[in-house]
């Protein structure tokens, strides 16, 4: 009996066909996250009715999720760098999908909001660990598009899922949108279980080694860039729904096209950001921020113009993504042995500045300044970030 061995290009083909459905399966799980972080944005009012609040008091909501993944992102990542990578994601997307049925039958606005605490633990460290093994099935110079793929699915959702989640909770209920989420991770458990490879975790991890990530200073100011300057674009979509009616003077069905438009910006600005990463991870970054506060002012001039601000809105996330992207490669790099730690803390980061963008938001609202208001403290934050990127290279061009 003789045994045939496949051609050269025949096993790359196989490679490269079996590379591409493990990132497939891998941004489903981005497409869930992204669904269920941001459909809350665009159906703010509804829920405010729902729990009976307000829609600055409901804005917290937003904020509770975003803490749920800065609590959670370091603590699974430390219990779980030793875990077979593969099993890790499928218990994340698990916990998530039992975590969104629970913001669907939320009675209250209590219950609500520890609800989407608790479906915020799994966030950062699903998008650390997938984009650790994409990375590790490509090429050294691919590394960042294959990191740029799995995000896709969070960009995607903002133009597919997020629209659609939105008009279904307008049409059936608010909670129906936290039903849709929790189908999309089970699709997930599904598609990682069928594509991704088995992929160990790291044996030689501790939790002591992982946790000397917090005394790494590049490291950290890559995180404070990421929670500063990334703020101003939550400071902005937190509050879209009302900046496009009671602002624009548009009708409420303007909403989830508005919504799609924040999604096809997060596409475009997460193909460019992969490229751009492959070229310089910390000029993309400084130029992003940059690039995001002039933005914001954007924003702000056009929102009274109904349909004129929709540029400015593809705008502020493609920018954003750009700036997404390549901290998530900054940290990869630098956090040295702390890989899985590293990893998932761009998100915890990246949360922090939810939470910050919309409490800041919400806190200008309500001082009497209008829904204009969210737009320049966007710019400011992104202006501070930018300061802390300089900090870093300071900081990093004093050691050398």
């Amino acid at each position: 009996m003789t045994t045939t061995t496949p051609a050269p290009a025949e096993t790359t083909a196989a490679r490269a066909a079996h590379f591409r459905l493990a990132v497939f399966a891998l941004a489903v799980g981005g497409f869930a996250i992204g669904t269920t972080e941001f459909v809350t944005m665009g159906l703010l009012p509804q829920i405010a009715d729902g729990v009976g609040v307000s829609i600055p008091m409901a804005g917290n909501v937003i904020a509770a999720y975003a803490l749920g993944v800065v609590v959670g992102a370091p603590l699974i990542a430390v219990f779980g760098a030793k875990l077979p990578r593969r099993a890790l994601l499928v218990w994340l997307m698990v916990a998530y999908a039992v975590f969104n049925l629970l913001s669907a039958t939320a009675s209250s606005y209590g219950v609500l909001f520890a609800a989407r605490f608790l479906d915020g633990l799994p966030h950062g460290a699903y998008f650390g660990v997938a984009s650790l093994v994409a990375a590790s099935m490509a090429a050294p110079e691919r590394r960042g598009r294959a990191v740029a793929s799995v995000m896709l699915g969070l960009s995607v959702a903002n133009v597919v899922g997020v629209p659609a989640a939105t008009w279904l909770g307008q049409q059936l209920g608010w909670r129906a949108a936290y039903v849709s989420a929790a189908s999309l991770a089970l699709l997930t458990v599904v598609l990682v279980l069928a594509f991704v490879p088995s992929c160990p975790g790291n044996p030689e991890a501790t939790g002591r080694r992982e946790l000397l990530f917090f005394r790494n200073g590049q490291a950290l100011l890559t995180l404070l860039a990421g929670a500063v300057g990334f703020g101003g674009m939550f400071a902005v979509y937190s509050y879209i729904a009302p900046i496009v009616t009671d602002v624009g003077g548009l009708s409420e069905s303007a909403v989830p096209v508005f919504t799609a438009v924040f999604g096809v910006g997060m596409v475009a600005g997460t193909w460019v950001a992969g490229r751009l990463g492959d070229w310089s991870v910390f000029s993309t970054l400084i130029w992003s921020g940059v690039g995001s506060g002039l933005v914001m002012l954007l924003v702000w001039l056009t929102a009274p113009y109904g349909w004129w601000l929709m540029p400015a809105i593809f705008l502020v996330t493609a920018v954003g993504s750009v700036l997404v992207i390549n901290l998530q490669l900054r940290l990869m790099a630098v956090s040295g042995e702390a890989q899985t730690l590293g990893a998932a803390m761009n998100h915890a980061s990246l949360n922090l500045a939810n939470a910050l963008g919309a409490w800041l938001g919400g806190v200008v609202i309500a001082a009497g300044y209008g829904y204009r208001a969210p737009a320049l403290v966007g710019a400011a934050l992104s202006v501070a970030g930018v300061a802390v990127l300089v900090w870093s290279a300071q900081s990093a061009a004093k050691r050398s």
